[in-house]
């Protein structure tokens, strides 16, 4: 085996923990020596050790002249626990492979630095691209202060999330909505607009047939309009954060508190979508999956405040001009003024199509795009 198939299994661990390492990145790292593969580790929560020091600990002894193969750059400072660099120092490894740097402040290159100055020899850039992928809404949010954001819709082939009357159960199939769990498992947040609540009631949990992390449920109800016997209040298998205006019931807002419902004021009469998510960055969410409607989807594409759209497309047409469609607003009055995207995952779950797409970042426009 060669760096990148060592990497390559560095690289799987971390994407098995995506959605519970929140807000710090996920990591897997591998100690390997004459061929032999000595220990693995990957960082599993917020707090505890970080992959490096998984995969040191189980190779032991062993570790002293061996590889090390990680998908981030080690850390180099104090946080909840101790620099990842002095372990790796004290061990004896005598190589590391890092597939990307951190961008944190905190570490942003002084890792790698610290281990060469050790007499350790460093490499960066294998799997870089894979590394980047998995820790995209972590840099994201490093880099902005505000979480990483998905717009994600189920349609139609003419664009249609729901028909005239709203009925939308079900668009897409069984298999793209076990999808959309795993989806909601990988995000800190699921977001959605009052309408929705009121018109459907859900859960917005994650319900997958082994489980699965629960993300925080975000409301925007400018009003507080939201029923005390909704099942985002009553349940209690996940925090509920209700998002309003500055003009709101104050006795409303007492009564949901109560029920153990978080109320946070913004400082305007509408919900301005910037304000939300520097709101939801203070908080460290990191990711939001954004699963509205047209209404909701449309406010952030206006506010530009988005990273990428999921959109599972079903082999259907509803038609009609009064149906619903995924993105709703005044709309544009030319075509060149359309927000640009690539497509960057086309793929097919079920009889569904899964289409993935990303801004594409004009040069001197990426504040913009991250905004």
């Amino acid at each position: 085996m060669h760096d990148h198939e060592y990497m390559k299994l560095a690289l799987s661990m971390a994407r098995a923990a995506v959605g519970q390492t929140s807000p710090n990145p996920s990591v897997g790292a591998v100690v390997v020596k004459n061929g032999e593969i000595l220990g693995m580790g990957a960082h599993l929560k917020a707090g505890t050790p970080h992959a490096e020091v998984h995969a040191i600990r189980t190779a032991g002894e062993k570790a002293r002249g061996a590889d090390l193969y990680v998908t981030l750059e080690p850390c180099s400072h104090y946080g909840k626990t101790p620099p990842c660099t002095e372990l790796i120092i004290s061990s004896g490894i005598k190589r590391v492979v890092v597939a990307t740097l951190d961008p944190n402040p905190l570490v942003a290159g002084t890792g790698v630095k610290q281990l060469r100055q050790a007499g350790i020899e460093v490499e960066v850039g294998v799997g870089k691209n894979e590394a980047d992928q998995i820790n995209e809404p972590f840099f994201h949010y490093i880099q902005t202060g505000k979480p990483y954001v998905t717009l994600k819709a189920a349609v139609t082939l003419d664009g249609k999330t729901a028909t005239k009357t709203g009925d939308s159960k079900w668009i897409t199939s069984a298999q793209a909505r076990s999808d959309v769990h795993q989806l909601r498992h990988e995000h800190d947040a699921i977001l959605v607009g009052i309408q929705t609540v009121l018109n459907d009631n859900p859960l917005l949990t994650t319900r997958l047939p082994r489980g699965g992390k629960n993300p925080i449920r975000i409301i925007l109800d400018t009003h507080l309009r939201i029923p005390l016997d909704a099942n985002v209040i009553k349940d209690k298998t996940a925090k509920t954060i209700v998002i309003t205006g500055n003009e709101f019931d104050r006795q409303k807002a007492d009564n949901l508190h109560e029920l153990g419902v978080e109320v946070v004021p913004l400082s305007t009469a509408q919900i301005d979508i910037n304000e939300l998510l520097t709101v939801l960055g203070k908080r460290q969410i990191m990711s939001v999956l954004v699963e509205g409607g047209s209404k909701v989807h449309a406010s952030f594409i206006k506010a530009r405040a988005f990273q990428q759209l999921i959109f599972y497309v079903a082999p259907k047409v509803i038609g009609g001009i009064d149906a619903i469609p995924a993105i709703g607003g005044e709309g544009l009055d030319f075509v060149r003024d359309a927000e640009k995207l690539e497509f960057t995952s086309i793929e097919r779950i079920g009889p569904d199509i899964k289409i993935t797409a990303k801004p594409i970042k004009m040069e001197g426009d990426q504040e913009c795009l991250q905004e």
